[in-house]
């Protein structure tokens, strides 16, 4: 299939190498920076781990089959880089390679498009430990290397590529409040671990382009929240400005523009390095398309001296939470999109997260009725299809999460599955949510890409 030619709606789930797969320790993988943080004492809630996880390295195939059952027809999830290279360069893990050739051909034979992620935080351990992780400038060389593999080994088969997810949460967690690995608190490093992070999807690029995979596409997973001024004055709304370009903007800009946004340009001064021309050329529109992680929205006002940005949030202290504490701001997700769309224009867009965790209570069967996530999914699946129908050219939708999994920090505290996981037993059973995907996606009008698109 030519890539002009009309491709279905994606209706997917996503899920995480290192919250979901488990084998943290089996058939030769390495360690990865989390596996190293999550046993340091006092790091994650109950000091929960992935070393099992929801054991997905063992039951793919099971979790295939309820993707079938819920009538997804795609699913994103990621590579585990220290499974394929147990030090993140030199000798490859075949066995761990097999695994993820084993995923894709179960999915395409019951009819669901892969979508991989090459980079969802869980970095060899060895690279940190060996090279300081992503502080040193051969890091993002080294993540090319590791990403020319995948795409030699699946790039017959996957169509749809994410070099990184979310490289503003590895910064800001793991180096300007530390919360999550390394667990560095200085912001001068952070924004080079930044800096590196974009070099190394631009270098990453480069080499999916230089292969021979006419049908695949490639981007780049950012998130964001939209930042509503709190009054109409003009102070309030540049500050609102501000607040986007250095949260979505930030990692959102450089693929396509070659740069940082103006505002953080503006603002940071030394504090954000420079990219080389030859880095600039190469990130300079460095995706096919752009995706989007979505949870929550926020207020923002105009606070002189409140950081380099002068933004402060204000509470919103009326407006219904998640457990994770996030307003639920649906509309948020449509201003979002546009913002994004008007600053990154013609580019096809994926929302590749989006999804709420709660209180869920299983019965004696392993079932939720997960009432509150039903009504979070329907209306933040209304307002992204508003923005479609408004002139955002987007091509799919994707719930996080399948399946419960190991929240980070979190631990296991926090759900935010379509189908329930018995920490026990690793029972699975679909929710009332999943069970609404289902009969969502069933019932939805195709949905197909403007003409010519």
């Amino acid at each position: 299939m030519s890539r002009s030619q009309v491709r279905p709606f994606l209706w997917g789930a996503a899920t995480a190498a290192f919250q979901v797969e488990g084998a943290a320790f089996s058939d030769g993988k390495g360690p990865s920076i989390w596996d190293v943080f999550c046993a340091t004492p006092g790091k994650t809630r109950n000091g929960d781990t992935g070393e099992v996880a929801c054991d997905q390295y063992h039951r793919f195939s099971e979790d295939v089959e309820l993707m079938r059952r819920l009538v997804l027809n795609a699913y994103r999830f990621s590579v585990s880089w220290p499974r394929v290279l147990p030090q993140g360069r030199g000798r490859v893990n075949e066995t761990g390679l097999a695994y993820y050739q084993r995923l894709v051909d179960a999915l395409l034979k019951a009819g669901i498009e892969p979508m991989v992620t090459l980079y969802h935080w869980d970095l060899p351990a060895a690279l940190q430990m060996e090279l300081g992780g992503w502080l040193h400038p051969d890091v993002p060389k080294l993540f090319a290397d590791y990403a020319q593999l995948i795409f030699n080994r699946l790039g017959d088969r996957v169509r749809l590529w994410l070099t990184l997810n979310e490289p503003w949460v590895v910064v800001d967690a793991g180096y300007f409040t530390g919360v999550h690995p390394p667990g560095i608190r200085d912001r001068a490093l952070g924004y080079q671990a930044g800096h590196n992070l974009m070099r190394a999807h631009a270098y990453g690029v480069e080499r999916y382009r230089a292969c021979d995979h006419p049908d695949g596409e490639i981007g780049l997973a950012i998130n964001g929240t939209y930042s509503f001024p709190a009054t109409d004055g003009q102070a309030d709304r540049d500050a609102a400005e501000r607040a986007m370009q250095n949260f979505a903007g930030w990692f959102a800009y450089p693929p396509v523009h070659g740069d940082y946004p103006p505002a953080m340009r503006e603002r940071l001064g030394a504090l954000l390095p420079d990219f080389t021309p030859a880095d600039r050329r190469l990130l300079t529109r460095s995706v096919d398309y752009l995706a989007l992680n979505y949870y929550t929205s926020d207020v923002v006002r105009f606070a002189p001296g409140a950081g380099a940005m002068e933004a402060e949030l204000v509470p919103q202290p009326d407006v219904p939470r998640t457990e994770m504490n996030w307003p639920i701001v649906p509309d948020g997700l449509r201003r979002l999109l546009h913002w994004l769309n008007e600053r990154c224009p013609g580019l096809p867009w994926y929302i590749t997260e989006n999804g709420a965790a709660f209180d869920d209570r299983a019965d004696a069967r392993g079932f939720v009725n997960d009432e509150n996530r039903i009504a979070y999914l329907r209306e933040h699946i209304e307002t992204a299809l508003a923005a479609r129908a408004e002139g955002v050219d987007l091509r799919g939708y994707f719930v996080w999460s399948l399946i419960d999994n190991l929240e980070w920090t979190e631990g296991f505290s926090k759900r935010f599955g379509l189908v329930h996981c018995d920490r026990a037993t690793l029972k699975r059973t679909i929710k009332a949510s999943g069970q609404w995907y289902s009969r969502f996606i069933a019932s939805a009008a195709p949905i197909v890409p403007p003409r010519g698109k």
